[in-house]
């Protein structure tokens, strides 16, 4: 047997956290044990199992995670500047393994509800659709990362030759199947708005929207597929309406307050969040952004991208366009008593106040670090702390715990939808000032910026081609996901815009905080490299990441080719 032997074996052995124990697919069930057929017998074990499905999204984390630790982006960069996923063919790789084993998961739920005898038909419906949607989703990962795979709609045995020994599908038509499964959980999974730790229509709408979205640009960017581009974009649109649309959701009035909160319960923005409690189920997320181990700082490209008080960038704004903070003299708490620190609280006054959510007002590197709230000082890479998570509600040793925060992470939520449905409109060419004020104004009259019109002027920084206003929508994107979801680095990659990541193409990238200059205030930074501007240069003396077109997927792993030559393998590697 080639190609996923042993996935179809882990598949069941972690079905319903081994509820099945077997070594090969072909051995007989054991009868003094859970098997599919006794077990899923009721609606409430068929609940226990599908259980299983919100774990999987991982949140917070403590080290990896959905939040900050993603820094292969032009948003955050870590000391010497993290390079490509692969660049060399791996022997094995999670990215490609994990989604099927979850595909076969999804796909042991949707075989064995219409089994269960107990259940109605509108309830054994919405079973099914939360299975289809579970099963749509990694297949969207795994299209995402590798491009052409393999669409896989039932539990395999050694009698699929097709799929175990054939060649990977084109994209496009896994794509297409994917849409046809998000139809039916959106048609056929019950309303439950009440709940926002559950799948429920809202949920699949949310994650239609977003692959739709992700399919549309790819589509315009990169296969230059325009037809296509317009169908999944005005599918996206249409998810994102349903959800603007139902009354169900709305900002909630705090920016920050999405990040760093101990209950999202009642949160109107909230479409689905990650539940974590204290000494039970924690993560380590604030610790990383403020304790001992160096954090992950904004680039200079990222800071600098952010919008002025009145609503213009950079290039031409009647702000002050200074960077450079003040130095005050402060103890910081941490036991070294008063030492002199760059306050930039002076800059972040003049800039899109979600930059005062996202990094802090004092500025900490090697040689001069700084403790938030006392306890271990903390540097961070470009000079820029990460701030956004941190909160004065867990006591300051649990907050420099890798697993003692249990501030609630969100899954999807409000502020994305309105940020899809900007840009679908945008990318079909036919965006309003109404759908702009029902969107992306919404998200800036929250942090009291100047409106979005359809008739804003041109930033020279725009260095992507695209209009004035898809420029700005994407912009607005950015500094709304910083740190998420690593939202930024698959938005290049759908925007055929990688080559971004080019080190030597963008110096911002390995660039900081300006922190020469302040030699009368004492402070040193004679730990840090500092280019001939006063910036910080996190680079490291390393080697730049450099762009090539083979970056855009991830390489087919050697042990799938060494199961089944077929496979083939990615442009390029």
């Amino acid at each position: 047997m080639k190609l996923f032997k042993s996935i179809i074996l882990v598949g069941l052995g972690v079905f319903m956290l081994s509820l099945v124990s077997c070594d090969d697919i072909l051995d007989t069930e054991p009868y003094d044990q859970f098997t599919k057929d006794n077990y899923f017998t009721s609606e409430t074990n068929v609940q226990l199992f599908a259980n299983y499905f919100y774990n999987t999204f991982t949140g917070y984390g403590s080290g990896s995670g959905d939040y900050y630790f993603n820094t292969l982006n032009d948003d955050q960069a870590s000391t010497g500047i993290t390079k490509w996923t692969y660049m060399n063919v791996p022997g094995s790789a999670a990215a490609w393994n994990t989604p099927y084993v979850e595909i076969r998961r999804a796909n042991t739920l949707i075989a064995a509800v219409p089994n269960v005898e107990s259940m109605s038909d509108a309830k054994k419906a919405n079973w099914l659709g939360i299975g289809r949607l579970y099963r749509a989703w990694q297949h969207y990962k795994l299209v995402r990362a590798y491009g052409d795979c393999y669409w896989v709609d039932k539990e395999l045995d050694p009698s699929d030759e097709d799929i175990l020994y054939g060649p990977r599908q084109p994209r496009n038509d896994v794509m297409d199947k994917v849409l046809e499964d998000l139809n039916f959980a959106c048609a056929n999974i019950t309303d439950n708005a009440g709940s926002r730790t559950a799948f429920n229509k809202w949920v699949a709408l949310a994650m239609k929207a977003e692959v739709c979205l992700y399919e549309g640009d790819y589509s315009k960017y990169v296969t230059n597929n325009n037809d296509r581009a317009n169908r999944y974009l005005t599918e996206a649109k249409n998810a994102c309406e349903q959800i603007m649309n139902s009354g169900n959701f709305s900002l909630n009035g705090n920016y920050q307050a999405n990040f760093n909160s101990l209950d999202l319960a009642g949160n109107p923005e909230m479409i689905m969040y990650k539940k974590y409690i204290q000494s039970t189920f924690a993560h380590g997320t604030i610790d990383y952004t403020c304790g001992s181990t160096q954090v992950n700082g904004m680039t200079k490209d990222a800071f600098d991208s952010y919008l002025f008080r009145d609503g213009k960038p950079l290039a031409t704004t009647s702000c002050d366009k200074s960077d450079h903070g003040t130095v005050v003299v402060l103890d910081d708490n941490s036991g070294l008593g008063e030492a002199p620190h760059i306050d930039i609280s002076n800059v972040l006054a003049n800039r899109d106040p979600r930059l005062s959510a996202q990094v802090d007002k004092i500025l900490q590197f090697p040689g001069c670090g700084y403790a938030r709230f006392g306890g271990a000082q903390s540097t961070a890479s470009t000079g820029y702390g990460v701030y956004l998570f941190d909160t004065n509600l867990i006591d300051n040793t649990n907050r420099q715990s890798t697993y003692g925060n249990w501030t609630d992470a969100p899954i999807f939520w409000y502020a994305e939808i309105l940020l899809n449905y900007a840009e679908a409109c945008a990318e079909l060419g036919n965006i309003t000032q109404n759908d702009l004020d029902r969107s992306i104004n919404l998200l800036r009259d929250r942090v009291g910026m100047p409106h979005l019109l359809t008739s804003v002027e041109a930033d020279p920084a725009n260095n992507m081609g695209v209009s004035n206003i898809l420029w700005e929508v994407r912009r607005e994107r950015r500094v709304e996901m910083m740190y998420c979801m690593n939202d930024r680095y698959w938005s290049l990659l759908r925007w055929n815009k990688l080559s971004l990541l080019d080190t030597d193409n963008n110096p911002n990238l390995c660039r900081g905080a300006y922190v020469a200059g302040y030699e009368a205030g004492n402070i040193s930074y004679s730990e840090i490299d500092v280019d001939a501007d006063g910036y910080i240069n996190c680079s490291n003396n390393g080697a730049p990441r450099q762009w090539d077109s083979k970056y855009n997927l991830f390489p087919i792993p050697d042990d799938q080719r060494n199961l089944n030559p077929q496979i083939g393998q990615n442009p390029g590697w």
